[in-house]
């Protein structure tokens, strides 16, 4: 999903300008940390149905293109 700016939110007063989901509480962040303590994508999306599919791989697609523009400025 490359398309995910409809998706990710950022909003300087929630969760100090982390990005988030859908202008929710719940950042990029969390949802990665999430999958790195072994969670699958059904276990999050059980967890917390206010999450979506899409939601999980928005996340998983905006780490990805900042990986490749932190990757780039130091190139």
């Amino acid at each position: 999903m490359k398309d995910y700016k409809h998706i990710i939110t950022i909003e300087p007063g929630k969760r100090g300008g982390k990005p988030c989901i859908r202008g929710m509480r719940i950042t990029v962040s969390d949802i990665l940390g999430w999958l790195a303590a072994g969670m699958s994508v059904e276990e999050i999306l059980k967890d917390f149905n206010e999450l979506t599919r899409e939601d999980i791989y928005a996340a998983l697609s905006y780490a990805a293109d900042r990986e490749n523009r932190i990757y780039q400025a130091v190139v």
